[in-house]
């Protein structure tokens, strides 16, 4: 429907637009680079099972250390995970995931709310703590208000300040550890129910935790060390996309010589667990470029400006940051993206800030938290889909079990814009 209205409702043209549409996607190295992470998560995942590093975890965390004892600790785990790895929110869901789903065989957790836990966790911690490629793009966006003379100041100190006015990455963090301590299920997530799974692998005894956490400790050093390598010396300025894929193909590569170099498994059952593992996931990777095509009509529509325009005209000073925060929700929401809603919004609000004399950072920082708030929501965000396949949950469920969730930190966020919106301008 999307180019067949760029295509002036031109039947034929609509049709060649619609053919040509994903080869250019194809063309583009980030949107490769992200589909043949999809891909090789699954042969990760596949090969820590066939390995029993995964049991070897289980047994280390529960028996030996006592860490896990259940369900709740199970997904507390996952959230701690979810919180300290904030460098980018593709690999913080799939570790978060990865080291989950064995307590949710043992626990019989639904995988519904193992996706829950990892999603709320990956991109609102990774939209707090700034030092990663969230940082760079909001940084640049501020930099270039502050080129053009629409504001004034330092847009690494006003960066700081939107941090503490992001509110919905705050509640939502508060809302997911509220909900796994005291076992809430609101909505969906009632009616969610673990699905077993059969996999067979070394006993737990026979095999140590080492086959799990290596790989895994590998991915987390390995996504700093490509964006440093990528940026040219500065992490911020790193290509997440590059960092995730060349991080999956070193872990990979560890994996071959640490497994089959160790007796293991055998070279065969290393490579038939790589392709077991890839045809997997292949229909989510799937998935994810029909969302990035979705994403892309919508961009080229200009869905989020027209929606964008409706806030330019007649707007109170006391409501402008809970409208920021409403459009910018909307239209992440739309075009399942955060980081393209910051690119839109922010040379949109800060403007409407400074003409009205608001809070700047309030203005930036509900940007942020609408990009994050519809993001989280849209069954088309790279994120939602990510977190699905790392918790082995089908897509559609995650976004029905999660949706009431968000919706109950939205209401807060956007509660809090309006209030400090107020107290700002008394």
């Amino acid at each position: 429907m999307g180019v067949f209205i760029l295509s002036d409702f031109s039947l034929s043209a609509g049709i060649s637009a619609f053919f040509s549409l994903f080869p250019s996607l194809l063309s583009q190295a980030w949107i490769l680079k992200t589909l043949s992470f999809a891909i090789l998560v699954g042969s990760v995942m596949e090969l820590l099972a066939k390995s029993g590093g995964i049991e070897g975890f289980v047994h280390y965390m529960q028996e030996k250390k006592g860490y896990v004892k259940s369900s709740r600790s199970a997904l507390l785990l996952s959230y701690f995970i979810g919180v300290f790895i904030f460098i980018e929110s593709s690999i913080t869901s799939l570790i978060a995931g990865a080291v989950g789903r064995p307590f949710c065989d043992k626990y019989n957790i639904p995988q519904a709310k193992l996706a829950f836990v990892c999603d709320s966790t990956s991109a609102p911690v990774s939209s707090l703590i700034v030092l990663n490629g969230w940082g760079a793009l909001l940084l640049g966006l501020i930099a270039t208000q502050i080129e053009d003379r629409v504001i004034n100041g330092d847009s690494v100190e006003i960066l700081i300040d939107s941090v503490f006015y992001n509110f919905y990455a705050l509640s939502a963090l508060l809302v997911t550890f509220l909900a796994v301590w005291f076992r809430i299920d609101i909505g969906a997530m009632k009616h969610a129910e673990y699905k077993k799974r059969t996999q067979k692998s070394m006993p737990a005894s026979k095999v140590g935790a080492s086959y799990m956490i290596y790989p895994i400790l590998l991915m987390i050093v390995g996504v700093f060390f490509f964006l440093y390598l990528t940026g040219d010396g500065n992490i911020l300025k790193g290509s997440g996309s590059s960092a995730i894929f060349y991080t999956m193909l070193v872990t990979l590569l560890f994996m071959l010589i640490f497994y089959v170099g160790t007796g293991n498994m055998e070279g065969k059952t290393y490579a038939v667990a790589i392709f077991s593992g890839a045809k997997k996931l292949f229909p989510i990777a799937l998935v994810l470029l029909f969302a990035f095509a979705i994403g892309k009509v919508t961009n080229e529509l200009k869905t989020g400006l027209y929606l964008a325009s409706f806030a330019n005209e007649n707007l109170n000073i006391y409501l402008l940051s809970g409208v920021i925060f409403l459009l910018s929700a909307v239209i992440s929401f739309s075009t399942g993206t955060s980081w393209g809603t910051f690119s839109i919004m922010i040379p949109i609000a800060v403007p409407m800030a400074a003409t009205l004399g608001a809070d700047v950072a309030l203005a930036i920082g509900a940007v942020i938290s609408g990009g994050v708030f519809g993001d989280h929501c849209s069954p088309i965000s790279d994120t939602t889909i990510i977190s699905s396949l790392a918790s082995d949950c089908d897509v559609v469920e995650h976004v029905n079990t999660q949706l009431p969730y968000a919706l109950l930190s939205g209401g807060i966020a956007l509660c809090l814009f309006l209030i400090f919106s107020f107290a700002g301008s008394s």
